[in-house]
Parts: C-alpha cells; structure tokens; sequence
C-alpha cells in the first residue's frame, strides 16, 4: 500500500476490550476466575454421578447453574482470544492466552460430567425432565448434545482428551497462528504483512501481481515445513479421534454439529463441481480474453477489469455505504448495526502482528459481539464489512436465546453475513448507471460469489482428498502441492495456466486447521442466500420481519424448520440449483456487456 493510501486510513478504530475486562491483570478477571473455579467444584460436587436421579425441578437448577458457568468460562476465554488476535507475535499476549486455556481447561473439566451423564440418560428420564418449562426450552440444545451419543467415549478418556486439549490441538493452532502472523514479505523496499501482500494481488499492474505471487510463494515456500507438520498432525490427530468415536467420514463429525446429513453436504458438492463449467470456467474465460491473455496464471484471478479504477473506500464512506443498505431493508437490522460504529467494539487497522483475515466473535450473550478486519478501503473491503457485520447483527439478535442456545449451526452460520453482503452489493449497483461501473460492481459481485461457491467447495474437495490420504501415511509438502493444483485446475478451468509458485498457497488457509470441513458452509449459505434473496425481490410478504425472526432463533431451530416459512427446504435435491442458477445469470448479464476500450 502506497504511502498516500496508507495516510487516508489513519486513524481507523480499533476495539475496546473492557466490556469483557477492563486489563488482564485486573481484579475483575481474577475474581471471575476464582469464583468459576470454585463454582464448578461445588457444581461437581452436587450433581457428579447423581444426575440420572434428579427430579425435574432439580434438572433445571442444574441446568442453569451449568449455562452460567459456561458463559462465565466463554467471556474470560473470549477476552483471552481477541487480545491475542490483534497481537498474535506479542509473546506476553500469547502467554496470557495460554495461561487462560490452560486454567479454563482444568475449570471446564470439573463439570464435563454433565454432558457425559446427559448422554447416558434414558429417553424416558429426559422426557421426564423435559415436563419442566425450563428445561423444555432447552430441548434443542439437548437434542444436539444426545446426537453425539453414539461417538461418546469412557468417562476416563472424555476426561483425559479434555484435559490434553491445551497441548493438543489448541497448541498447534497457536503455532500455525503465530508463524503466519510473524510472516513478513519483502516488497519494493518494504516489509509487508499477509495481508498488505495479498493486497497486491489485486493491482492493476500485472508485474506487480506477479511480483506479489512469486514474494508470497518464497515465504511460505521458507515455512514449508512447519505448515506441513501442522498439517500432517492435525489430520492424523483427527483421524485417531474419529476412528475411536466411530464416525464414517472425516467430514461426518463437523456436519453432525451442523444438524445436517452426509448426503445433504454430498449433494452440494456434486452439484457446485457439475456447475464448474457454466460458473468458473467460464466466467475465468470470459475475464482472460477482457484482459487480453491466452491464458490467467493464479496472480490474475483477482486482478481488475479493464476501465477499473481501483477506488478505495475511506472508511466512512465504507459504512454509510452498508448502514444504508441493511436500513433499506428493514431499520431494525441497521438499529442493530449501528452499535458496531458508536462504540468500540471493531479492529478495522492492518497491524504487524495482527491475524490476517476477518472475523465476528459472538463473546457472550451478557456483552456483545467483536468485529476484526483488515481493512484497505477496496471494494472487497466494503463488502467484508457488510459480511462481519452480518455475523454481528445476527450474533445480537440470537444472543436472547442464552449462552448454550444462541449458537447457530455453521449451515446457517453465514446467512445473515451473505445476506448482508448481498443487500450491499444491490444498493451500490442499483446507484450505479454508468455502464462500465455496473460492470465492474457485477464482475466484482461474481467473482466473490464464485469465491464463496466455487473457491470454497474445491477447499472442501482438498480437505476430503488430504484427510483420506492421510490414512496411509504422512504427506510431504509436494504431494500437498500437487492435490491443491489438481483441485484448483478442476475448479477454476482451463483458462488458467498454473506454476509451480502456486503449488504451496494451500497452507496459507486457516479454516484447514482451526475448523477443519467448515469451509463448505460457505458454499452452502452462499447457496442458500441466494435462493432466500430470490424470495424477498419477490415481494414475499413480510419477509422482513421473518428475517430477523429467523435470526433471532439462533440455535433452537434446525435449518429445515428456519427455512420453512420461506417456502424452502435445502434437502430438496433441486434446492443447490436455484442458488447456483443466481450466479449463472448474472454471468449471462455480465457476458452480454462489452468492456471500453
């Protein structure tokens, strides 16, 4: 980023953590945390072994007391995750966050028997249970614990995996992190961040993309190994796990969290890689010849349309730009945006040390949501606003069903933050009459799109391919970079011409390790945003206000029964083709225009 643009986004806010804690070393945490361990031990003392014979009554009080010790547990965590997201290299804030797993680890552990012992309950005793009112609201959380029933191990092991977890998995997560986050990239005389580097990859100036590949390419080529240890543990790690629990497909456990079956997820796979030629391949084609090139090398994905003028967004700008979208929509949902911008509860700046990407963390039903972004004013940048802010408004609306009811399964995860992405994107075009900027809003809507469908299903198809080869043994970097190359060819067509630089960018994605199979999600809430937008430009009445309804259920429903008012059903095989019929037809609009020369 040049100087000039670096100067026009000065300034930019970032967030105050004290809704959560006021310091790490204060007498609020400390308190908290005395108080929660002490809390569980009693809570263990009362119920361990014993839970099978309560009365209703005696349930719900159990219950509760074991929602407030995880929501006690979930804002000290919370606060540990976002100091360490803004600075992930500070070696003191990463010990600090260790410290807090750690602890939290051993609190937590004290009162894993609930679950245990849920699950082990008779059907009859939880009906019993369940003619409580208290606890009849929390059916569909009881319901989504008991699915995993079948995959419990002993007590004992249960007890034991817990306990390792902060030297596990979680320690590999923080090694991934903190070697990305202390990448930097050596360009034109600068050393740049992730994020600042990937930037380049969307100039209009060719050699300074490639520039930016090969730069891009060199570092995590030197860091190789350690991203492929990481790789190779955690998929063996995952292995292990799913092989003693019993699930059928690496992929099974995620999607039995996200209340959805193996061959809905199947079905739209298959259909998005049947889509590749009407979609991808020949959108990429249509950009190779607009661009004047035989052929697009991975540096030319993203980069700018002929008669693109590269606008930058100030940020101002940028959120006038969406408030103005979702309150065109409904008010409510921009009231409930607004919050994000009067208080400090977003990171916008590009920081060294910062964790690259963005993100809404939901914290706790008692605070509110934080938003991270790494903000560069381009218009991708806006529409990543709108995305966050999405997940943030949503988070608050389902924040009233309380702490262990207000998550929302992750194949409804991304529909208000899509939603909102698409409410943005139709504003600005629909403001636009100049022919060769709808060009460019439409070219730039696809793209996302086919990033969000297209890109993120041939992850799915790299996650699939490395978990199952796994199974015979560690893979070595180059088998790595052939699989990635192989998925990235099928997806994106034969208008791309690979080199061997883009052989290692697959190590550089962090939902592989922090979420493994999570990345469909996308496709799948791109998909379905698609075909629920369908129904609002419809004139569907009062889509509105069951919007937000549909939001503010968060995790008490399952996404058959959120989408039923809406007249659709994302286990009918036809549901993925009225999604990926949106994307066709704005390709269709946008073939029919001819760029300026």
């Amino acid at each position: 980023m040049s100087a000039a643009v670096s100067a026009s986004f000065a300034g930019l806010p970032g967030w105050d953590l004290s809704d959560l804690y006021p310091s790490p070393d204060g007498p609020e945490l400390a308190r908290d945390l005395d108080a929660v361990e002490a809390d569980a031990a009693a809570f263990s003392k009362a119920y361990a072994g014993c839970l099978a014979d309560l009365a209703p009554a005696g349930f719900a009080r159990a219950l509760a007391e074991y929602e407030r010790l995880n929501e006690v547990l979930s804002r000290i965590l919370s606060y540990a995750q976002l100091r360490h997201a803004t600075a992930v290299t500070d070696p003191e804030v990463a010990r600090f966050q260790q410290n807090i797993g750690e602890r939290a680890t051993t609190i937590s552990q004290k009162a894993l028997f609930f679950t245990l012992e849920l699950n082990r309950a008779s059907d009859e005793r939880i009906a019993l249970w369940q003619t409580d009112s208290f606890t009849a609201r929390y059916a569909p959380w009881i319901a989504q614990v008991r699915a995993f029933r079948a995959h419990q191990l002993s007590d004992e092991a249960e007890n034991l995996l817990h306990e390792r977890e902060v030297v596990g998995r979680a320690a590999w997560n923080r090694l991934y992190d903190e070697t990305l986050a202390a990448m930097r990239f050596p360009f034109d005389g600068a050393e740049l961040t992730m994020t600042e580097a990937f930037d380049k990859l969307s100039d209009s100036d060719r050699a300074v993309r490639a520039e930016a590949g090969r730069v891009i390419a060199g570092v995590l080529r030197d860091n190789a190994r350690v991203l492929t240890l990481v790789t190779n543990v955690l998929a063996k790690d995952k292995q292990i796990d799913d092989d003693r629990r019993g699930y059928a497909r690496p992929v099974s456990s995620r999607n039995l969290a996200n209340q959805v079956e193996d061959e809905v997820v199947d079905a739209l796979a298959a259909a998005v890689r049947d889509a590749y030629p009407r979609l991808s391949h020949r959108y990429y084609a249509l950009k190779a010849k607009w661009l004047g090139l035989p052929k697009l090398t991975h540096t030319d994905r993203n980069a700018p349309l002929p008669g693109d003028d590269g606008k930058r967004y100030a940020w101002g700008e940028a959120v006038k730009t969406v408030l103005s979208a979702y309150g065109a929509f409904s008010p409510a949902l921009a009231d409930l945006a607004r919050p994000f911008f009067d208080n400090p509860w977003i990171d916008v700046p590009v920081r060294p040390g910062k964790a690259s990407g963005a993100f809404a963390h939901p914290t706790v039903p008692s605070a509110h949501p934080y938003l991270m972004l790494n903000y560069l004013g381009r218009s991708r940048d806006v529409m990543t606003l709108a995305h966050e802010l999405g997940h943030g408004v949503h988070q608050r609306l389902a924040a009233a069903q309380g702490h262990l009811l207000c998550d929302t399964p992750l194949t409804l995860a991304e529909t208000a933050s899509v939603f909102g992405e698409m409410l943005t994107f139709r504003s600005v075009l629909d403001a636009t009459t100049d022919p060769k900027g709808r060009r460019i809003l439409l070219a730039g809507k696809i793209e996302d799109m086919l990033n969000t469908v297209v890109r993120q299903t041939a992850f799915h198809m790299f996650e699939s391919r490395v978990h199952a080869e796994r199974r015979s043994g560690e893979i070595p970097a180059e088998r790595l970079g052939d699989i990635w190359l192989e998925v990235q060819s099928e997806s994106l067509g034969p208008a791309f011409a690979f080199d061997d630089d883009y052989r290692v960018f697959w190590s550089y994605i962090p939902h592989f390790i922090h979420v493994p199979f999570y990345v469909y999600a996308y496709a799948f809430g791109d998909c379905l945003v698609n075909a629920l937008y369908g129904v609002y430009r419809s004139g569907h009445p009062g889509f509105a206000e069951k919007y937000l309804e549909m939001l503010r259920a968060g995790g008490s429903k399952t996404h058959r029964e959120l989408l039923a008012p809406f007249g659709l059903d994302a286990s009918d095989p036809g549901f993925w083709s009225i999604g990926l019929d949106v994307v066709a037809g704005l390709i269709d609009e946008l073939e029919a225009l001819e760029p300026e020369t």
